[in-house]
């Protein structure tokens, strides 16, 4: 597969590395302070751990880390990018699914994509509650009466975490990388204690260990073994996610350079350690410290905790961002908390939605070991989504079938086989994630079959150029001052609010722009290609402006785009006014459109979503609303 990301040939600067640190790396990063945990316990079966069932653990994780992340993300994923971005909406757009007709096997594999995108809402509540709430268990070790105040500091922190996101995350993001520096320092350095308090743990490093440990427990103790250890690469899909960030050069270089081997040397020092005093399974993290490092480590966990938070959050913001901007779903308030980095969002809605859930997970569960069982089906899903979709990105480029079968079909089965371990957990807390998600998968459906029904109808209804221009001769409407610009849907046909204000105003500006905004299915579009301009008479001319999914529309600024191109007279522009269609929904009950409850679900969203003027940037006092009832 070949690599189509803008930073291929330029030098990496250090900075861009550190970012990655906190950024890429905050999840997996964190997930030492309960994976090794969960899968000895898994592996044991609540009995003290034996040294086979430790040194089997570590080989699980040791082999996991290097075939799911490093080669098939580090190597292999991130090669499937759209113009250097990543992500699963990315690699449907890359497929062209979102045009896909009905009943086609491409409208399946929209609805496949939709459901792996859903899945991140998912995991977006989970890896808040469970990297802060096993943090704050440290606490325990030393304390073990401080039990009790373990789920209240975690809200508390998770409150103030979710609190903090219309402040931007400047700040934050300027000690990212720092701290993770440390956090990954710090995991090594422990990790060489344990190594050196039983050396006998490097024959993990034998990957039949593993295999030889998972053939004799027995399948139910095996797939649950597979499950815990799945937990160590959760986090791994944020190298795909956050693609178009950093480049894959300084993905790879910081998780080959520090990240993986920092995480490998600290779990064989948790599984020497384990090997050593087999009583430490309470919480092998920290009591692979000393003493008096106990809550210093507890500070820095819960820092590294947060940036880990923090980073999935800003993941669901940036997807929750493509998402509308393609249209699977509706229009919300996206507000931009720092001037000169436009990837920095803060979407109003979507942050408290996910705080809801991730303060009721932690409610719910109450602990790192019980969410453990809620965590790892929705990312396992998504996993094997992804390498489904990467596999048709690569036929699509032209490589060699049999060569990229051959490679993602092992990959797809190392990914079903952890998706049928951690399908053990659905009754213990896997059902959590999956009902978010499928609610999201949800809405985004209804939301995108509705805006299809709903333009169908507008193509009915909408008045044929010839005839509109006709009309116009055969009886002139009386000229209004001013200039004038009506927002359509279509790039065809007389948008509906402009016949209706002729219609019944009688009156018409000299001057009419037909303005079409489209999300084209690339990340960015040239500012010099923004604007197509096409007279239809010499006082009516129709504009098509297109945006990448990673840009906002903004309708000013395109129409500027047109003028600064030449294709447009500036005296269009003057005194402009904007008119914009304000669509009311009035479901139909018959067989034509969506179950009626779901064309009134879809109605209740279009009510609800960001006015079109506010999403498109046009300022309040060029704005003019012009009322349509349509039928679905």
């Amino acid at each position: 597969m070949a690599e189509h990301e803008t930073q291929t040939s330029a030098r990496i600067r250090p900075a861009l590395v550190l970012g990655t640190l906190g950024i890429v790396y905050g999840d997996i990063g964190t997930s030492p302070l309960y994976a090794f945990k969960e899968a000895v316990r898994a592996a044991s079966g609540g009995a003290p751990p034996t040294p086979i069932a430790v040194i089997g653990a570590v080989s699980l994780i040791l082999w996991a880390l290097i075939l799911i992340v490093s080669m098939k993300y580090a190597v292999l994923i991130l090669r499937a990018d759209n113009r250097g971005k990543g992500g699963i909406v990315a690699m449907l757009a890359l497929l062209g699914a979102r045009h896909a007709k009905p009943g086609t096997w491409q409208a399946t594999l929209l609805v496949v994509g939709l459901i792996g995108a859903a899945l991140l809402y998912g995991d977006g509540a989970i890896t808040p509650a469970i990297s802060v709430l096993s943090a704050i268990e440290g606490l325990k070790v030393d304390a073990p009466g401080l039990s009790r105040f373990v789920v209240p500091i975690t809200l508390t922190i998770l409150v103030g975490l979710f609190l903090i996101q219309s402040k931007g995350v400047a700040f934050i993001g300027r000690i990212f990388g720092p701290v993770m520096v440390v956090w990954f320092t710090v995991l090594a350095l422990l990790g060489i204690g344990g190594i050196l308090q039983s050396p006998g743990i490097l024959a993990a490093l034998n990957p039949l260990a593993a295999v030889d440990f998972l053939l004799h427990a027995g399948w139910h103790v095996s797939f649950m073994m597979l499950g815990a250890a799945f937990l160590a690469v959760t986090g791994g899909e944020a190298m795909y996610a956050d693609l178009g960030h950093f480049g894959a050069k300084a993905i790879r270089m910081a998780w080959f350079g520090l990240v993986l081997p920092a995480l490998v040397i600290h779990y064989f020092g948790q599984g020497g350690l384990l090997l050593a005093e087999p009583d430490a399974i309470e919480n092998p993290f920290y009591r692979l410290a000393p003493d008096w490092a106990h809550y210093p480590l507890i500070a820095l966990a819960t820092l590294a905790a947060v940036i880990a938070s923090q980073s999935i959050i800003s993941g669901v913001f940036s997807l929750t961002q493509q998402a509308i901007q393609l249209g699977f779903l509706p229009t919300m308030r996206v507000i931009h908390t720092a001037s000169d980095e436009r990837g920095q969002i803060y979407v109003p809605v979507v942050n408290w939605l996910l705080a809801v859930a991730t303060l009721a997970a932690v409610v719910i569960f109450g602990s790192s070991e019980a969410l453990a069982g809620a965590y790892g089906i929705a990312v396992s899903t998504l996993m094997a989504i992804t390498t489904l979709l990467a596999t048709l990105v690569a036929l699509r480029w032209g490589f060699n079938p049999v060569l990229v079968l051959a490679i993602n079909g092992f990959f797809l089965a190392i990914d079903a086989v952890f998706l049928a371990a951690n399908s053990v957990k659905l009754f213990e807390g896997g059902w959590f994630p999956l009902v978010l998600a499928s609610a999201v998968a949800f809405l985004m459906l209804t939301w995108l079959k509705g805006n299809t029904l709903v333009e169908t109808a507008r193509k009915g209804l909408r008045q044929p150029k010839p005839e509109f221009l006709e009309q116009l001769r055969r009886d002139p409407p009386i000229t209004l001052p001013g200039n004038a610009a009506f927002l359509s849907s279509g790039t065809s046909g007389i948008p509906l609010h402009l016949s209706r204000f002729v219609e019944r105003s009688h009156a018409l500006h000299k001057r009419i722009l037909i303005v079409t905004a489209l999300y084209e299915e690339e990340p960015v579009v040239p500012r010099e290609e923004r604007a197509e301009v096409k007279p239809l008479s010499p006082d009516i001319h129709r504009i098509v402006l297109r945006y990448g999914f990673m840009e906002d529309a903004s309708i000013p600024d395109g129409l500027r785009c047109a003028v600064e191109s030449g294709r447009l007279a500036s005296e269009f522009l003057d005194d402009l006014t904007i008119f914009i269609g304000h669509e009311t929904i009035i479901p139909k009950s018959d067989d034509r459109g969506m179950a009626d409850w779901r064309e009134h679900v879809f109605a209740f969203l279009l009510r609800n979503a960001e006015r079109t003027g506010s999403h498109y940037c046009i300022p309040t006092k060029q704005l003019v609303e012009v009322g349509t009832e349509i039928e679905i």
